[in-house]
């Protein structure tokens, strides 16, 4: 009997096979239709000081700076042929070398944060508007969108994790011939014992069980952050910044872990391998070996970690001396009523 979890043969990339329409671009309609209407009701439920056509302008900036991010750390930084660096032209170019519609295969989470950030300062500089303000509603709201992201992913059949004999394995139908490995070796016939595969010939290449990490990721780092922050952080008062704060190392610190079950990028790996160097990447060996994900992740953490402790900063000081300027105008309207009754 078979100990692994067939991936659903009736999900397709294409929502109408042999059209250029797919689940993968759908889900990113959804998310973002999804987390504006969340981000409205936000805005409205804070009498937030910016009106409709502002925070329209706000999250098409928004979406603009995120695309942009997310397409070129995609493209830069996790493809490792160079193809990009050497014809950066073609970074926003979405069609094959054939001539026909490929779309845009390729964001990156933490490239697009970055150009989210980035595009929205530039708009809160432009417009004067006190940028903590819109960053703690869109931290708040953005999460659940990011869930249909990964569905998206786990439609597509990618970004599949790492080899598991446990139940929670997931065997995906696309996995390339070099993903796949020789019945020959060893350890591949204990797997495929282990979860009831039956090998036929000693010269197949088996498709082994993966975890199915889109679906953690949508689930962690969509869902149940999204859950945190609208349910407990939404509504806590605190200093401008501290929900987007929260964001950030909630993101970084789940994703960090997840990341243990994903496969690193191919062609990458591990980036940084503290343990035994000669491990595969496609199981997991030992907590020492860190792919680019967890990297930018714990980079995240710390930013996330500073900018609450300074955020904070800057709350209290303001504060303070709002306060300062408060008692003084009282000591002055004081001294002056005391300066009217001695003229009297």
């Amino acid at each position: 009997m078979l100990a692994a979890i067939a991936f659903p043969s009736w999900i397709k990339p294409e929502i109408i096979p042999g059209l250029p329409f797919r689940w993968y671009g759908l889900m990113y309609v959804i998310a973002f239709a999804l987390t504006w209407l969340l981000f409205s009701y936000e805005s409205k439920r804070r009498k937030a000081p910016w009106t409709n056509d502002d925070a329209t302008n706000f999250f098409f900036w928004a979406i603009v700076g995120l695309l942009i991010g997310a397409r070129i750390f995609g493209t830069l930084v996790y493809d490792p042929t160079g193809y990009y660096w050497a014809k950066p032209w073609l970074i926003f170019w979405p069609f094959g070398s054939d001539g026909r519609f490929a779309g845009f295969q390729g964001m990156s989470y933490h490239g697009g944060l970055v150009g989210l950030i980035a595009a929205t300062v530039i708009f809160c500089l432009v417009k004067k508007s006190p940028w903590l303000q819109w960053a703690d509603v869109i931290a708040v709201s953005a999460p659940l969108g990011y869930t249909f992201g990964r569905l998206g992913n786990f439609i597509n059949g990618e970004l599949w994790g790492k080899i598991t004999a446990s139940p929670l394995g997931m065997i995906f139908p696309n996995v390339p011939a070099s993903d796949r490995f020789s019945a020959r070796e060893a350890w591949v016939q204990d797997f495929a014992s282990r979860t009831g595969i039956k090998l036929s010939s000693m010269n197949d290449l088996v498709n082994l069980p993966r975890y199915p990490s889109q679906l953690f990721e949508a689930a962690f780092e969509g869902l149940l952050l999204w859950l945190v922050l609208w349910f407990f952080i939404r509504k806590r008062k605190s200093f401008p910044g501290f929900a987007m704060g929260v964001y950030v190392i909630g993101y970084g610190v789940i994703r960090f872990v997840i990341e243990y079950f994903r496969e690193p990028d191919a062609g990458i790996g591990y980036v940084l391998s503290l343990g035994n160097k000669s491990a595969p990447t496609y199981l997991f060996t030992t907590p020492w070996d860190f792919s680019m994900g967890q990297l930018f992740c714990l980079g995240m953490v710390i930013a996330g970690g500073l900018f609450l402790f300074f955020a904070g900063r800057h709350a209290r000081l303001t504060a303070s001396a709002v306060e300062g300027e408060s008692e003084a105008r009282q000591s002055a309207a004081a001294e002056a009523r005391r300066l009217r009754k001695k003229i009297k």
